[in-house]
C-alpha cells in the first residue's frame, strides 16, 4: 500500500472507531446500526420492493403525472407508502456507502475479498440507475430533468441512429413507449440486483443477510413514523414548454444533476469513469506492502486427523476436505489459497495444531506464550493476563491496569491450549477479550472462540481446566473503560473464588448474539 493509500486507511479507520464507540454507547454493541450496513440495505431493499409493489397498482403508464397524484391523494395508504418508498431507498444508499466505507477501513477490500467489493460497486450502481428510472416515473420537473440530461449522455455515445434528446424536444409529452420503457426498466433491473447480490455473498460462509430483528424493526418503524408525519409532496408538473423556477434535487440520486448540466456530456462521461475506476480499483490501490500481507493457512497433514472441524469455521470457505490415500484417516484438509484471507480462525479450531497460516498455528501460539513467560516483559505470576485482539481493544494497548496484555491477530484465532498454558503457569485468570461478533474482521471469530472456550466446540477448553479462572467478553475498540470494567468484575470474582466463597451472579460465559444459533456444530 502505498503512503497515501496507507494514511487515508489510518484515518478511516480511525474515524470508523470513534463513530462505533458513539453508537455502542447509545445502542449497544448488539444493536449498533454501523455494524449491521450491510444486512440494513436488504432489509431497506425489502421495503422498497414492497411498497414499489403497492405503487405499481395504481401506477398509469399513460398518465404517469397524474396517477401518482392521485396515490399521494391517499391519505391513508398512498402518501405514506409513497414516502416510505422514498425515504427507504434513500436509506438504503446511506447504508450501502457506510457498508462500503466499513470494508475499505478495516483493510477487507482486497485479495480474496476483491469479488465482494467489486460486485458491491456494481450493486451500487443498478441501486442509482433503480432510482433514476424511479424519480422519470414521476413525471415531474425533476424527473423531466433527469430524463433530458439522461438523454443527453447516452447521444454522446455511438449507440443510437437518432438522438434520444429529440423525443423530449417536440413539446410535447414523451409518448406512453418511453413510459412504459422507463417502467420496464424499473422493474427487470431488480433482476440484476438479485444476481449482483448472490455474487457478493458466495464466498461467504453463512453470510448474515437479516440484522437483529429488533434493529430492523426499530429502522423500518422510524422510517414508517416519518413517512407519516413528514410526506412526500408533488412538485411541478414537466411542462416541455415551460422553464421551472427551481427543480428539486435528491441529494442521493439526483446529486450529479446539477453538475452534468453545467459540463458538456463527455467531461460527464470522464469524471463518472473515471470515480467509477477508482472505486472497482481499490482492491489493487489500497492492498498492504506485500511484506504485511498475510500468506494463506496451510495444513500439516502429518497432524490432520480429518475431523473437519476447519472447514466447518472457516468463514470464506477456503478449506475442503479431500480424500487421503495413506491410510492414516479417511479425509485431510486442502487449503485454497485464492480464498484463504489469512484470518487465522482454522488455527484456533485444529486441536492437534495443524493448521493455520505460517507463525500463526496453536503450536507457534504455544511457543511465543512460552517465550514471553520466560522474559521479563512476559505476564507475571498471579495476575491475570488479557487476551485481546490486535485489531480491536488490544491495538497498541500493552496493560490494563496492571494486567498485562497478549495481542492476537483476531480471537478467534486463539487456541485453547494457549489459555491452558497461561493458567498452567500461576497466571490468575485469562480475561479474552474479543470485538463484537457483528465487527469481527474475520466474521465470526468470536463467536467460534466462546464455543470453543465454554460449550465444547471442536478443540475445546479441556474439562481439567478451572473455566471460573477464564472470562470471556465483547469490547468494541477503543473501549477501554468498558474493559476495565470487565476486568475490575473477574478479579472481583477470582477473590471470591480463592476465599471459596460462591460465585453467586457471576456471568462468566458470555453469549454471542441472541439471536443466532446456540447449537455447536460438530464433526
Amino acid at each position: 500500500m502505498s503512503g497515501l493509500s496507507e494514511a487515508l486507511a489510518e484515518t478511516a479507520w480511525g474515524v470508523l472507531r470513534r463513530a462505533d464507540a458513539a453508537m455502542n454507547r447509545l445502542y449497544g454493541w448488539r444493536y449498533n446500526p454501523l455494524y449491521q450496513s450491510g444486512a440494513l440495505t436488504l432489509v431497506l431493499l425489502a421495503v422498497v420492493t414492497v411498497t414499489g409493489l403497492y405503487l405499481l397498482i395504481f401506477y398509469r403508464i399513460g398518465e404517469p403525472y397524474e396517477s401518482v397524484a392521485r396515490i399521494t391523494d391517499q391519505a391513508w395508504a398512498g402518501r405514506w407508502i409513497r414516502s416510505l418508498h422514498r425515504y427507504a431507498s434513500d436509506a438504503a444508499v446511506v447504508a450501502i456507502a457506510v457498508h462500503a466505507f466499513r470494508m475499505f477501513a478495516q483493510r477487507r477490500s482486497w485479495g480474496a475479498r476483491t469479488l465482494a467489493w467489486v460486485s458491491g460497486v456494481v450493486l451500487l450502481g443498478i441501486v442509482l440507475v433503480l432510482g433514476w428510472t424511479g424519480y422519470v416515473m414521476v413525471w415531474d420537473v425533476q424527473a423531466h430533468a433527469l430524463a433530458v440530461e439522461g438523454a443527453r449522455l447516452l447521444d454522446a455515445l455511438p449507440i443510437f441512429s437518432e438522438p434520444l434528446v429529440r423525443t423530449f424536444a417536440a413539446g410535447e409529452p414523451p409518448s406512453g413507449q418511453f413510459f412504459f420503457l422507463n417502467l420496464f426498466l424499473h422493474i427487470a433491473v431488480p433482476i440484476g440486483l438479485g444476481l449482483a447480490l448472490w455474487i457478493h455473498v458466495s464466498r461467504l460462509a453463512r453470510p448474515v443477510l437479516v440484522p437483529p430483528r429488533r434493529l430492523w424493526v426499530a429502522v423500518v418503524g422510524a422510517l414508517v413514523a416519518v413517512s407519516v408525519l413528514w410526506p412526500i409532496s408533488m412538485a411541478a408538473q414537466a411542462d416541455p414548454l415551460r422553464l421551472p423556477r427551481e427543480i428539486p434535487i435528491d441529494l442521493f440520486y439526483s446529486f450529479w444533476l446539477p453538475a452534468a448540466r453545467a459540463l458538456p456530456a463527455w467531461a460527464t462521461w470522464a469524471i463518472g469513469a473515471a470515480a467509477t475506476a477508482i472505486l472497482l480499483a481499490v482492491p489493487l490501490w489500497a492492498r498492504p506492502a506485500r511484506q504485511r500481507r498475510g500468506a494463506a493457512s496451510s495444513v500439516d497433514e502429518r497432524l490432520c486427523t480429518g475431523c473437519v472441524q476447519c472447514s466447518l469455521d472457516c468463514p470464506y470457505e477456503a478449506i475442503e476436505m479431500l480424500e487421503r490415500s495413506d491410510g492414516r484417516a479417511e479425509l485431510v484438509a486442502r487449503v485454497e489459497p485464492a480464498r484463504c484471507t489469512s484470518c487465522g480462525i482454522c488455527a484456533g479450531s485444529c486441536a492437534p495444531m495443524g493448521v493455520g497460516p505460517p507463525e500463526r498455528t496453536g503450536r507457534d501460539q504455544l511457543r511465543r506464550i512460552r517465550e514471553g513467560l520466560g522474559s521479563e516483559e512476559g505476564p507475571a505470576a498471579g495476575e491475570v493476563v488479557v487476551v485481546a485482539c490486535g485489531r480491536g481493544l488490544g491495538a497498541g494497548i500493552e496493560s490494563i491496569d496492571g494486567a498485562p496484555v497478549h495481542r492476537v491477530s483476531c480471537a478467534g484465532t486463539v487456541h485453547t491450549s494457549v489459555v491452558e498454558h497461561l493458567l498452567r503457569a500461576d497466571a490468575r485468570g485469562v480475561l479474552v477479550l474479543a470485538c463484537p461478533p457483528r465487527d469481527c474482521w474475520n466474521r465470526e471469530g468470536p463467536r467460534w472462540t466462546e464455543q470453543r472456550l465454554f460449550h465444547d466446540r471442536e478443540a475445546e477448553l479441556h474439562d481439567r481446566v478451572e473455566k471460573r479462572r477464564v472470562r470471556f467478553a465483547f469490547i468494541a475498540g477503543g473501549d477501554l473503560r468498558t474493559a476495565r470494567v470487565e476486568l475490575g468484575a473477574f478479579r472481583t470474582a477470582l477473590a471470591s473464588l480463592e476465599r471459596g466463597e460462591p460465585l453467586a451472579g457471576v456471568d462468566a460465559v458470555r453469549e454471542c448474539d441472541p439471536a443466532e444459533p446456540k447449537e455447536v456444530i460438530r464433526s
